[in-house]
């Protein structure tokens, strides 16, 4: 019985992560207004079925999931973002990456460049969300996904500040750069006291900066 959980909870999972995959794919398509060989309103019906069957094959992913005895998963772990300890880290870093590209993309072009580079940035996090599923969730796999997205943002903010100077682009100009800084004294472990470790100090500064970004982007969605 439990083998039989095990391989209906994966093969569903995969299913639907190969549907959700199709889906997203034509709705950037959609979304970018591409040519299409097919009529515009054939395609929509076969976003829409496809977000359907997408739905039920997570259904039937999660509830399978949760008679699992081999990974057990709880119902609040399966609703509840990163509070399951399988890979959390990991897949939020690829959100986190694709969401830089696409603000940075709107910030620096046209908004014809801009979709195009979000797409492609979307049509990355699932490759990347393939090898951290399915490959592996090395540290250094999501460094590699994720630093050239805070750069490109860095440069994104750098150059609406140098256009449009003021306080809120500053500060989270200087946020993104702490965000990077943070990440370095985690990794080489510098303290302050030992009572105030490297984790303790990174948490602090990633705080300082988050504080400061959202400043920013609050300041970017109100103009």
């Amino acid at each position: 019985m439990n083998g039989v959980v095990w391989y209906t909870a994966r093969s569903a999972g995969i299913v639907a992560y190969l549907l959700l995959t199709s889906s997203v794919v034509l709705g950037l398509l959609l979304s970018t207004r591409a040519k299409l060989s097919w009529p515009r309103f054939a395609v929509q019906d076969v976003h829409r079925f496809l977000s359907q069957l997408t739905a039920i094959f997570i259904v039937i992913h999660g509830g399978a999931l949760l008679l699992d005895q081999v990974v057990p998963f709880s119902l609040r772990q399966e609703l509840v973002p990163f509070t399951s300890s399988y890979r959390p880290f990991a897949v939020a870093l690829g959100i986190v990456s694709a969401a830089a590209w696409a603000i940075g993309a709107q910030l620096l072009f046209p908004d014809s460049t801009a979709r195009l580079l979000a797409t492609a940035a979307w049509v990355v996090f699932v490759a990347y969300a393939y090898v951290v599923i399915f490959v592996t969730d090395a540290f250094l796999a999501a460094i590699v996904n994720y630093l050239p997205s805070t750069l490109f943002l860095i440069v994104a903010f750098y150059g609406v500040y140098r256009a449009h100077p003021n306080r809120q682009l500053l500060a989270g100009l200087v946020g993104l750069v702490l965000t990077l800084v943070a990440a370095a004294v985690q990794q080489s472990h510098v303290a302050l006291h030992p009572r105030f470790n490297h984790n303790a100090l990174y948490h602090l500064l990633q705080g300082i900066a988050l504080l400061l970004i959202f400043d920013a982007a609050r300041f970017l969605t109100e103009r």
